[in-house]
């Protein structure tokens, strides 16, 4: 069965059950509303949004990811009685930028949904077609509008403002508190932000590769000028793509390779035998098994730290 017929059959699912639900079923708690309780209950479509909700709402607010271990949230599909949990939330967290795509075959209220990424669109990166298959998701596409917005920390301060209010908007009495920690959580992002601009400052001249088409808001960020393949850190490319590879490179050189994943050994020798030495920098959409956001943007930051300081050895 296509990805497509299971969208759909998956669609019709969703939409029979929502027709079965009551009509009014609380749908008056809307995001402009202020709730009755005290705890604001929040889902969110991927783990950056998630991770910010927990930062500025802390003990009053009750966040939920239910994507699967080892799932991509852009992809995943989630069930109807997970869809269920969705609707009945307070506040539903959207990415935007087409993330999630779930999101417009589910009945869920306007009212709940907070689009984080609204008014935003004159800073959204064009991402290109691009239709492969990877993982348990299998077949899919990334969109036009790139969707990771949440790699240049710019814009996941902006992200995090949009949420704030929204919470601010449900629970009026709390809001001072949720514009205290927006504060402390912005000032580590533009500290985060310093640091990754002063990794990147030498990139664009040695150049950047990406093993896969999700790190445009950092490549836009940063000014890096990179070029995208669409390479599984668990396959080895094949000959076709590294011929590709080989003539892109005589058109313009490449010192790095930005993987989401530890590429394969053989991969990695291949590459550096090419002059290329791949690094990990993890994109963070899922939940990690340790740490925050944070901690996986400065692990990124380490690995880039540690080949600058090699090729510092190396020039001495």
């Amino acid at each position: 069965m296509s990805s497509k017929a299971l969208i759909v059959g998956w669609a019709t699912l969703l939409l029979g059950l929502a027709a079965c639900q009551r009509a009014d079923e609380d749908l008056s708690a809307g995001a402009d509303t202020p709730l009755a309780t005290e705890v604001v209950t929040v889902y969110a479509v991927n783990y950056p949004l998630a991770w910010i909700a927990e930062r500025i709402g802390g003990d009053l607010v009750d966040v939920s990811l239910p994507v699967p271990d080892g799932v991509d949230p852009a992809h995943w599909q989630p069930s109807p009685e997970t869809v269920l949990d969705y609707q009945q939330a307070d506040l539903v967290l959207l990415n935007g930028a087409g993330y999630a795509g779930w999101i417009q075959f589910a009945s869920l209220s306007p009212s709940r949904l907070v689009d984080t990424t609204r008014g935003l669109a004159d800073r959204f990166v064009p991402a290109g077609e691009v239709t492969h298959s990877h993982g348990p998701g299998g077949e899919h596409d990334h969109a036009d509008v790139a969707t990771h917005t949440w790699l240049d920390p710019g814009l996941a301060a902006e992200q995090a403002r949009a949420i704030a209010e929204a919470f601010g908007k449900l629970a009026p009495a709390d809001e001072g508190e949720f514009q205290q920690r927006l504060q402390s959580l912005q000032a580590d992002l533009a500290q985060l932000d310093q640091r990754f601009a002063a990794a990147f400052r030498d990139q664009p001249g040695a150049g950047v590769l990406y093993s896969h088409p999700v790190y445009q808001y950092l490549d836009a960020g940063y000014g890096l000028e990179g070029r995208s393949v669409t390479w599984e850190p668990f396959e080895d490319p094949g000959g076709a793509q590294w011929k590709k590879l080989a003539d892109t490179l005589n058109q313009r050189p490449a010192a790095v390779m930005l993987w989401e994943a530890e590429p394969l050994p053989s991969t990695a020798e291949r590459l550096r035998g090419m002059g290329i030495e791949p690094i990990v920098f993890t994109t963070g959409a899922a939940r990690p098994a340790a740490g925050d956001y944070l901690t996986l943007m400065k692990q990124n930051l380490e690995r880039l730290d540690r080949l600058k300081l090699a090729d510092r050895e190396t020039d001495n």
